[in-house]
């Protein structure tokens, strides 16, 4: 495996990506919830650490890299790590709409082993989008560090698709991926997805829907689920999406809009209400994981987690969360200012002292004044000053930020903050 071959290109959906397949045997679309490794794994395939484009009109980036193996050619897309696909952000948009419009021949989804319940969510959401599906357990040896057992050939059979486990960090576990990629990819290997079924009245309603749009669109069984779940949540985002990149028209559709109403006047006779209907559908999908992770997850520590559980009632609580997440800022702030005035101090005498020398230099070679003013005086010193001033902040800052996040309480920050964004409309 390595690169050949890397593109940053702003659209990468169907249309734009053909210039890119041409050169390519296969694309595959990497997707996953953030932090499990879904980037390690994307750097170790292509060889190269990621080349970032922004997707069209969003400030979002995205990676492309080229890796060969068994000299067939794969273009991987990076696609934004969310937790979810239901339209709640700018990066679930996107890894909506590029597995579903962008055509991808395979669709890798990463899963931390350590929390595979969580993680399992994504992959059924992305079930009812598309059935050439790979699911990849990552971080097996964090995963045994904490004595969780993960049985991949039930998970595989539980799932109905194609289940490889990996460490990213180690090139060799990732050979097992690309050797199922390229089997999905030239059909050695159908996945069947078992997909979640709905509460019964969900599936009544998505049942009438999907016939009508049978009726008036020609759609693979897939899409036409997938649509209908969609018309029944009433998400108009994805309708938008949907009528954009399939050149079809849904809210204008006099028999799709009566058989919509319809079924949303039928679950409403069942206690179904339209505003709480996401709610039910993610209770089944998520009831949908907890049962399988009952059966294929086996814990030698049922209280592995008791530790982080205990910390994240002190740091999320309503009475200390916010203090001690203040208390966290302001240290890192003041180790940063007072910190800092060291090394600037340091690098201005530095400096100054080099300017010196550099002047007599000047005045030795009878260097014209306008030239070493402009360039000692002028040049020299700016650029100095700059560095003296704005390095030794960020070599503080930044560094102690990363020792946050790698602690994990960043997360943490954005859970207690989560209420203030909302009120401030920062969030959607």
């Amino acid at each position: 495996m390595g690169l050949t071959k890397s593109s940053t290109g702003s659209n990468l959906l169907a249309n734009d990506l053909e210039f890119l397949k041409n050169d390519s045997d296969y694309v595959i679309a990497l997707a996953g919830n953030p932090n499990v490794g879904k980037s390690t794994i994307f750097n170790n395939l292509t060889g190269m650490h990621q080349h970032t484009g922004n997707w069209p009109g969003k400030t979002v980036s995205n990676a492309t890299g080229n890796c060969i193996y068994k000299n067939t050619n794969f273009l991987l897309v990076d696609i934004p790590g969310t937790y979810s696909i239901l339209s709640n952000s700018e990066e679930e948009e996107i890894a909506r709409d590029y597995i579903c419009f962008g055509h991808p021949d395979c669709t890798i989804i990463v899963v931390d082993a350590t929390c595979l319940e969580r993680n399992l969510n994504l992959v059924f959401q992305t079930m009812d989008i598309t059935n050439n599906i790979i699911v990849c357990v990552n971080l097996l040896d964090e995963a045994k560090k904490k004595k969780i057992h993960i049985d991949l050939k039930r998970l595989s059979d539980e799932l109905g698709v194609p289940v490889v486990g990996t460490t990213a960090r180690k090139k060799k576990t990732l050979n097992s991926l690309m050797d199922t990629v390229q089997k999905v990819c030239t059909h050695d290997i159908q996945p069947a997805p078992k997909k979640v079924i709905y509460n019964k009245y969900i599936e009544d309603g998505l049942s009438k829907i999907e016939k009508v749009l049978n009726a008036e669109f020609e759609l693979s069984s897939d899409l036409c689920r997938w649509i209908a779940l969609k018309l029944i949540d009433d998400e108009e985002t994805i309708i938008n999406s949907i009528e954009k990149n399939l050149s079809m028209s849904l809210s204008n559709n006099k028999n799709i809009q009566n058989i919509t109403n319809e079924v949303h006047n039928d679950l409403e006779k069942n206690n179904i209400i339209k505003k709480h209907l996401k709610d039910f559908i993610v209770s089944d999908i998520m009831h949908k994981c907890e049962t399988i992770c009952g059966k294929v997850c086996i814990f030698e520590d049922e209280n592995y987690s008791r530790r982080d559980r205990k910390i994240d009632k002190i740091l999320t609580s309503k009475k200390f969360g916010i203090p001690i997440m203040l208390l966290f800022l302001a240290v890192i702030f003041w180790l940063t200012i007072v910190g800092s005035n060291y090394p600037s101090q340091a690098l201005f005498s530095l400096f100054g002292w080099i300017q010196e020398k550099l002047l007599h230099l000047a005045n030795f070679l009878h260097s014209p004044e306008w030239l070493s003013s402009m360039l000692i005086s002028g040049v020299y010193q700016t650029l100095t000053w700059i560095i003296a001033v704005m390095l030794p902040p960020m070599a503080i800052f930044f560094p102690l930020f990363t020792i946050l996040e790698d602690l994990g309480y960043l997360p943490r920050i954005a859970f207690n903050m989560d209420g203030f964004f909302k009120k401030c409309c920062c969030t959607r």
